[in-house]
């Protein structure tokens, strides 16, 4: 049997989709201010439509034989908003694997290999380069959310959507603490630099030689395959890039942040351009972020398999 580290690094592998612009669009339902999508796992009235969404990415992989990697819902589920939230109470990590671990469960005897990430995000908002803690109090801040997803039952960590070299190298140290392999996702400009201006190279070089036991891999994060295209173009890191988590929209941060409207490619377009960039820069792993839905994920493992 392959390891996980194995079959991450050798691909592809299926991520899901969007979960967030699926679920904020469906009528009744309200996000917690401070930990968003996380506490909907707690709430019987919305938990089944948590878990028909991550049920719908997980057949699409599943029906094409390829290998699926679910993420848990808990971008925002750090100690510090935890706190500040109605939920200081639940253990929202456990809770989210949990939900995974089960669907994994019922879907068993379909066979194929589907591994949970266990997601973490920034201390701040994922556009928001101006928000930067300093690598010591992320490493800090974070260490208790990546133990509760540790011993979750996680198989791999992922930290995504990360703005700022210096705080995601604190959380970075934090996921090295554990002992799971870990991915770390950053947002990034065409140019190749974070949304603080790092460029893309000296940052990989940073956490690599930053951290007592360096990531996985890289992954890009909500940006569009074009633009991740362009950026590992203009700022190559070799083999130590994994993965894309790709917009379905070319619009800059800037323009995204805070829009109603859905912008997004057509996605027979999308899985091309997501699947050209994939290979043109050796991506194991690739999935949907903001804008995709369930057409967009099944493209993708349409032209996969083919």
């Amino acid at each position: 049997m392959p390891t996980v580290e194995e079959v991450l690094r050798t691909g592809p592998v299926l991520s899901e989709a969007s979960i967030f612009e699926r679920l904020r669009r469906t009528p009744g339902i309200e996000f917690d201010p401070e930990v968003g999508i996380g506490a909907l796992v707690t709430d019987s009235r919305w938990q089944p439509a948590l878990w028909e969404i991550h049920r719908g990415y997980l057949d699409i992989g599943l029906e094409a034989g390829l290998p699926v990697l679910l993420q848990t819902d808990t971008w925002r589920a750090h100690p510090l908003r935890v706190a500040r939230s109605r939920f200081s109470d639940r253990d929202l990590n456990a809770e989210n694997a949990r939900m995974l671990r089960d669907l994994r469960h019922t879907e068993a005897e379909r066979g194929g290999t589907v591994l949970i990430g266990g997601l973490v995000g920034p201390l701040g908002d994922g556009y928001g380069g101006d928000v930067a803690p300093s690598a010591e109090v992320a490493q800090v801040e974070m260490r208790a959310q990546v133990e509760e997803l540790e011993t979750a039952g996680v198989d791999v960590l992922i930290a995504g959507t990360l703005p700022n070299a210096e705080e995601a190298l604190g959380i970075s140290r934090a996921l090295a603490a554990s002992t799971l392999p870990y991915i770390v996702g950053v947002v990034v400009r065409p140019d190749g630099t974070l949304l603080d201006e790092t460029p893309l190279r000296e940052f990989v070089d940073r956490v690599d030689n930053g951290t007592k036991r360096p990531p996985l891999g890289y992954a890009l994060n909500c940006v569009h395959p074009t633009i991740a295209g362009e950026a590992l173009d203009a700022e190559p890191i070799g083999d130590r890039a994994i993965g894309l988590f790709a917009n379905a929209s070319s619009l800059s941060p800037e323009e995204l942040d805070g829009r109603d409207e859905i912008d997004a490619t057509a996605p027979a377009t999308f899985a091309t351009e997501l699947i050209t960039t994939g290979k043109e820069h050796g991506l194991s792993i690739l999935g949907g972020c903001c804008g995709t839905d369930e057409t967009h994920l099944r493209a993708v493992a349409t032209l996969l398999r083919r």
